[in-house]
C-alpha cells in the first residue's frame, strides 16, 4: 500500500489496508499513516512535504530522500518499490494537475501494477488482457492516454474495432453486463470503476498473467 499526501477518508484508508501487507508513504503521506496509527515501512520522496514533527517519529533508516525535482513523489515511489501489486491512496482528489500527473505515471511505469483509489472511483492501467467480475450494472469507463485499440466482452458497448485516443474516441460510462474480458494493444488505456469494486480489481489484477514490459 502506498499513501500519498492528498486528503483521504480514514475509513477508505483502513478498507484498503485490509487488502495489503506493507505500507509505504510518499513524502507527506507519512503524516496520514501515523494519524491512523500505522508506522510506514518506508517514506520515499524529496521530503519537502514531510513535517518535522512527523519525521521525528520515524526511524531515519525508514526515510529515503530522493533529491531530484524532475518527477513527482508518486513517480519516485513506483520506481523504488518492488511489489506484485500496489494500492495507492491519497493521489486522487484535490488538485487536478496532481491527478493528471499520477495517471501519466501509471502509463510511464506500465510494468508496475498499481491501483489508484479515490473517494468515488479507482483507476488502473489495463494489462494486456484481464478477466474480472464487477457487479452487473456497474459503470466502467475506459480512457486512452495515447492511441490504443482493444476487444471486450461483458460490456454493454463492445470496443472491438474502435480507435481510442485522447483527441478522439473515449469510452466514458460504459456498463458492465456480465463477466468482463478486456484486451488492449498497448499500455495506454486507463480503466475507471467505482471504488466499491476494489477487492474484485485486486483479485483480478493479482491473477492476471500477462504483464507489460518494464521500460
Amino acid at each position: 500500500m502506498l499513501v500519498g499526501g492528498a486528503e483521504v477518508n480514514h475509513d477508505l484508508l483502513r478498507e484498503a489496508m485490509q487488502l495489503t501487507s506493507v505500507m509505504v508513504a510518499a513524502d507527506g503521506g507519512a503524516a496520514l499513516a501515523l494519524e491512523i496509527g500505522v508506522m510506514p515501512e518506508a517514506v520515499i520522496g524529496d521530503l519537502d512535504s514531510l513535517p518535522d514533527a512527523v519525521a521525528a517519529q520515524i526511524a531515519p533508516k525508514r526515510v529515503h530522500r530522493i533529491e531530484e525535482q524532475d518527477s513527482t513523489d508518486f513517480d519516485k515511489c513506483l520506481r523504488h518499490i518492488e511489489a506484485p501489486l500496489t494500492i495507492g491512496v491519497g493521489f486522487s482528489g484535490g488538485r487536478v494537475d496532481h491527478q493528471l500527473a499520477a495517471f501519466a505515471t501509471l502509463v510511464r511505469h506500465a510494468g508496475r501494477r498499481c491501483i489508484l483509489v479515490g473517494e468515488e472511483d479507482l483507476v488502473f492501467l489495463a494489462p494486456p488482457s484481464l478477466r474480472m467480475r464487477p457487479v452487473i450494472g456497474s459503470r466502467m469507463s475506459l480512457f486512452a492516454m495515447a492511441a490504443v485499440e482493444g476487444v471486450s466482452e461483458g460490456l454493454r458497448w463492445p470496443i472491438k474495432g474502435l480507435n481510442f485516443a485522447p483527441d478522439g474516441r473515449d469510452g466514458t460510462s460504459n456498463e458492465v453486463v456480465g463477466e468482463v474480458f478486456l484486451a488492449v494493444t498497448a499500455p495506454k488505456m486507463l480503466v475507471i470503476l467505482p471504488v466499491s469494486e476494489l477487492a474484485e480489481v485486486v483479485r483480478a489484477l493479482s491473477g492476471a498473467v500477462a504483464r507489460w514490459p518494464s521500460p
